[in-house]
């Protein structure tokens, strides 16, 4: 008998550990995203569609000044997107047998969406600076944060876009019949319509001028998702801790 115990908590426990990090993690990530937002919120931009006065026009290499203060978001904006997937990965380990298909497929484009942006960042926090510093400006119109058609808003647009298919996949996960759970549902799939409303609109008032107007709606759209779904998550985590015990 105290054998078929100590079997019984053994076999508990990879799920009772995803579960208690799903918790802390469905934490960190909402206290994250409102950090992250609220310093990009403060950011204001100098460049593109939405500058107001004193704006820096192409080639972009009168930048120098600008940095720190415009790259000081990028850094906890690595850090949220790699918490970001450790989340997909909980709900992976949450999800029902049957629907783990969903979790796996959401997880899968939250790697793609991770990998993109952390790229995308890294590039402007360790190239784009030392390289003018260096007065090394070749090439640099093209990759700077600050050209809003540039390849960095670029990369924006499909990381994020990334991340909101993410939360479309998953969102068969969480129960029809549970209260909370349906909310969450319903918070992905409105999230995704939202940005492909966004998309489509945006596309067809700009065309191929849409510059960052797209970037700025979905990262909106994705981050409130993360700050909204990381409280309603940590609750669904509390309770699931609450039935393995």
């Amino acid at each position: 008998m105290k054998n078929q115990i100590t079997s019984s908590k053994t076999v508990n426990s990879p799920t009772d550990n995803a579960n208690l990090l799903g918790f802390y993690i469905a934490i960190l990530i909402t206290v994250l995203t409102v950090v992250t937002f609220g310093i990009a919120f403060f950011t204001p931009p100098i460049s593109g569609p939405f500058c107001r006065g004193s704006c820096i026009e192409y080639p972009f290499t009168n930048i120098v000044s600008r940095f720190p203060r415009d790259y000081v978001w990028m850094y906890p904006a690595i850090f949220l997107t790699l918490i970001y997937v450790v989340l997909m990965v909980c709900i992976h380990h949450y999800a029902s047998k049957e629907k783990k298909i969903f979790s796996q497929i959401g997880l899968s484009f939250s790697l793609i969406s991770a990998t993109v942006l952390i790229i995308d960042y890294f590039i402007q926090i360790s190239v784009i600076q030392p390289s003018l510093v260096n007065e090394e400006t070749d090439g640099i119109a093209i990759l700077t944060q600050y050209n809003p058609h540039g390849i960095f808003i670029a990369l924006e647009d499909i990381g994020y876009l990334m991340m909101n298919v993410a939360f479309l996949s998953i969102a068969p996960v969480f129960s029809r019949t549970n209260r909370l759970e349906n909310a969450i549902r319903w918070i992905f799939i409105i999230s995704f319509i939202l940005t492909i409303i966004s998309l489509i609109i945006i596309s067809i008032r700009y065309g191929i001028h849409r510059e960052y107007r797209f970037e700025v709606a979905v990262i909106t759209i994705d981050w409130i998702v993360l700050i909204v779904s990381g409280i309603l998550l940590s609750v669904v985590f509390k309770r699931a801790m609450r039935i393995s015990l």
